[in-house]
Formats: structure tokens, sequence, C-alpha cells
């Protein structure tokens, strides 16, 4: 655990702290207000029909119900505020390692390091919320309202203990209500995360497709056929609902049951008059508790959710197993070939006819080939990123994961982080006068002076398609790796000037392994080309 990782989770727990001080004042507060503004009338009412009604002291239960309001309001508020910002502080935790655990999954490197899909990105951030607040959501209230019970119903054992035999009958059956409610919870979110995907999946392949669809006629239909999807993860949410319904209902009727089995059971053990005015107090404490109760189901569902988005996001984020990551740094290739490689697309599937492949240093190596022909996905398999293949290397094979050690993919829309010049070149450790000269030989210098220097700020936007590709291969120049795989280097350069850099960029990469995908023909001297279909 790093330092930055310590202060955060000291900051979570004292945070957390001092919310739950807050809600545990809050629920008091509120039990309290509501059993003494009972007592008070009670004792206003009997007071009233003696010679009390003279000496009574009014304005001492009158501050109390005064303090205990505002103490009430003013604890709600504040364990709001701080149980939100404890939250987020948790949130800055989880994303973290979230984020570092993404980045070493074999299911995110199936996906080209992103995620691409919108449907599944925005499955995945609706996971990642239900994971952030679950403690806001379901841990926190459902402890505070075990407390509350606990409280509350020490103060009816000593006051109307038969009270506690109806009450005890009603709080099993909410349990029993919601345990019912979870099993079939967990049934119905997972028929709804499916429908919901499907359908999303299903519109945005129509969406895609709209004018040949619009043309066939077949776009009312397929929207309609789509659109029900959505319609049926709706139904599967409001069945949800319905389950939802009983243990709520039961858990409203808490507080008044519990109150008036209060009050009976004192009256049936013989308290009358000022006698019966501490099992009042007690009963409308109840009542006040019975506030706290309603939505119990909320807080089981938003526990399910959690347990869901937690499994969800394990896939995404599960580590290869650590017998398939390598116990040393292999050492790195002059060569890599294989008799028959099996291309395969980032989801598994084969890809056509099984290929020859030779790779070999000072021999760069250009897949040619139309769009669609599968040059990403053969530059990933080459990397690492996809499959579970072995090429073999000098004197031995070399899995995936020993692949990924030493490859560098530049792939053809580079990502422009909003940082500094010198952050998205990718290469902390060289030095400017290196720095300077990648960006020479990309004929992007006087554009990054323009900028403000290394240290200036550039974003996504700032960069012309054209430019953007000339910081990417500025980062393959910079590259220490010894297999440099550039996926349509002269994406978005005219001919002349994609000539002269990619001709440079060989000549500086001609101690390592270079394959380069294209869709075009890139005639230099000593290039391999492998035609791809």
């Amino acid at each position: 655990m790093n330092a930055d990782e310590a202060v955060r989770e000291r900051m979570s727990s004292r945070l957390w702290r001092q919310a739950g001080a807050l809600a545990l004042a809050a629920l008091l507060c509120g039990l309290l207000l509501g059993g003494l503004s009972a007592w008070f009338l009670g004792s206003v009412a009997l007071a009233g029909l003696s010679a009390a009604a003279y000496t009574f002291n009014y304005h001492v239960p009158g501050a109390l119900i005064r303090l205990f309001a505002i103490g009430r309001t003013a604890a709600r508020y504040g364990e709001r505020l701080i149980g939100h910002k404890a939250a987020l502080v948790d949130q800055t935790r989880h994303r973290i390692a979230l984020f570092d655990a993404m980045a070493a999954a074999p299911a995110t490197r199936a996906v080209g390091w992103q995620l691409a899909d919108q449907a599944r990105l925005a499955d995945y951030l609706d996971d990642v919320e239900d994971v952030d607040f679950t403690r806001l959501r379901s841990t926190f209230p459902a402890g505070l309202l075990a407390v509350g019970l606990a409280v509350v119903s020490l103060a009816t054992l000593f006051v109307a203990p038969l009270a506690l035999v109806p009450i005890a009958g009603l709080v099993g059956l909410a349990a029993a209500a919601t345990r019912r409610c979870a099993r079939h919870g967990v049934s119905l979110l997972s028929q709804i995360r499916a429908e919901d995907s499907v359908a999303a999946g299903a519109v945005g392949a129509i969406l895609d497709s709209a004018v040949p669809l619009r043309a066939e006629g077949r776009w009312p239909r397929l929207c309609w056929d789509a659109l029900q999807g959505f319609s049926r993860a709706d139904l599967s949410l409001k069945d949800l609902r319905h389950h939802q319904a009983l243990p709520d209902a039961l858990a409203s009727t808490l507080g008044p049951v519990a109150a008036a089995s209060t009050i009976a059971a004192a009256w049936l053990d013989g308290a009358r008059s000022g006698d019966l005015l501490i099992s009042v107090f007690v009963a409308f404490s109840w009542l006040a508790l019975g506030e706290t109760a309603q939505g119990v189901s909320r807080i089981a569902v938003a526990a399910l959710r959690a347990h869901a988005a937690r499994s969800a996001i394990a896939r995404w984020t599960e580590s290869a197993p650590s017998s398939a990551e390598p116990t040393e740094a292999p050492a790195e290739p002059s060569r890599l070939h294989g008799r028959a490689l099996q291309r395969v697309a980032p989801d598994g599937r084969p890809l056509k006819q099984p290929l020859a492949l030779d790779l070999q240093v000072g021999r760069p190596t250009i897949l040619v080939g139309a769009s669609g022909a599968g040059k990403t996905s053969l530059l990933k398999q080459i990397a690492g990123w996809i499959g579970d293949d072995a090429l073999q290397g000098d004197d031995t094979a070399l899995t995936a994961s020993e692949r990924r050690s030493f490859a560098m993919v530049c792939l053809h829309d580079a990502a422009i982080l909003a940082d500094t010049v010198r952050a998205n070149l990718f290469a902390p450790s060289a030095p400017d006068d290196e720095l300077w000269a990648a960006l020479e030989a990309m004929e992007l210098g006087g554009r990054i002076r323009d900028a403000g220097g290394l240290d200036g700020w550039i974003a996504q936007g700032m960069l012309s398609l054209g430019e953007a590709q000339r910081l990417n291969l500025a980062r393959a120049w910079l590259s220490a790796k010894p297999l440099i795989l550039l996926d349509e280097p002269t994406e978005h350069l005219d001919a002349e000037q994609a000539r002269r850099l990619i001709a440079r960029l060989l000549d500086r990469l001609r101690g390592k392994i270079v394959v380069i995908a294209s869709h075009r023909h890139i005639a230099m001297e000593g290039v391999i080309e492998l035609p791809l279909d």
C-alpha cells in the first residue's frame, strides 16, 4: 500500500466514523423527539385535570422537544454531507484499484485496451456506480436500522415485555418477505441486465444500418422487435417492484403495530394515568423508528445490485492465472515464426486459414490487405493481446504473456492524452534532445514548438489526424521494446510524406522486429510483403 492510498484509507475510516456518529445521533434524536412529544402531550393532559396544572413545568420538555428536533435535522444533514464525502473517497480508492486491475486484465486486452462497445461501456459505468455507493445505499442504512431496532426493543423489554411478541412476529414476517424478495431479485436482476444488453446491442446494430434498412423497408419492424427487448426488461423490473411491495408494506406497519402493542401490553399489565406515560414514550419511539424501516426492500435490492455489479466487473478485471505469467523476463528474440498460426478475432473466433509467419530483425514485414482482412487482429495476436497461441523464438516457444512483455503496438487511431507533449511520448526516461529528435524525424517539431514545447499541454481535439498519427510514430521511434507493431502508420498522411516518415522510422528500428499493417502497398527495399485476404 503506497502513502497516498494509506492516507485515503485513513480519511475514509474517519469520515465513516463521523457519518456513523451523526446517523446515530439523528436516530436517537428522532426516537427521543417522538417519545418525548407524546409524553409531553399526555403529561399536559393529565396535569390539566388536576391542581398540578398550576405547577407543571412546560418549559423544560418544550425546550427538549425543540432541541431534539433541531438536533435531528442538523445530524441528518451532517450525516448526508459527510456520508456522501466518505462515499466519494471510497469511490476514488475503488476506481484507482479497479483501473489498475483493468490495465492488467486479459479481458480488457482482448478488446484492445478500451471499452469501445458503447452498450458494454454503459453497463460497466452503471456497475461501477452500484459498487461505489453500496455502502451508502445498503450497508449503512441496514446497520442503522439494526441499531434502532435493538435500542427500542430493549426499552420495550423493560416497559412492556409482552409487546415484543407481536413485534417479533411482524419483524420476522418482514424479514422473511425481504429474503423472498432477495431470492426473486437475484434472477430478476440477471434477467433485466441480459434483456437490456441484448436490446441495446440490437438497437445499436439497427442504428448503424439505418439507411439500408430504410431502403429495404425493414426499419420499422426491426426497430419494433429491438425495442420490445427494453419492454421485456421493464416488465421484469415491474415484477421486481411487485416483490418489493410486501416487505415494504410489512415494514411500514411496524411503527403503528409496535406502538399499539406497547400501550396495550402496558395497559394489560396495570399501568394507568401517569404510569402509562413511560409506555407512551416508548410506543411513539416505535412510530419514529417506523420511518427508518420504510423502504427496507430498497436496501436489499441495492445489496443485490452491488453483488451483481461486482460479479460483472470481475469479468473485466480478473487477472490471468499466475502460472501463465513468466517467472522471469524472457530473452529478447531476433526472430518469431510459426508454421501454421491460426488467426483469431478479439472474441476468439477463428479467422480464415492458418498463416505461415516468419518475422526477423532487420527484415520489416508488411501485412497488406483490404479493410476487414484482420490485419489489426493479427498484430494484436502477434503482440499477445488476443489468443493463447505460442510463436517460436530463437531457442524456445514464446507464449502470449511472454510476447506482451516486449511488444509495442501503435494502433492507427492514436490516443492523445490530455497532458503534456512529454507525457504523450511515453518515454519518461528519455532526455529532451532525444524527444526532440523523434519529433523532428516525424516532422512534428515546429508544431510542438508552437504548442509550447515538450511541456506544452495538448489534448485529442488540439491535433489534426495527421499530427496525431505522427505523434504516434514518434512513440514508436522512442520505444525500447524489441517488437514494434504499427497499425496503418500511413493513415492520414499524404503518399510522399508517408514514404519519408516510414523510411526514417524503419532505419531507426533496423535492430528490432518490425511488423506493419497497411491497406496499401509500401514499396521499400528490404521489406517483406505478406498479403492477407
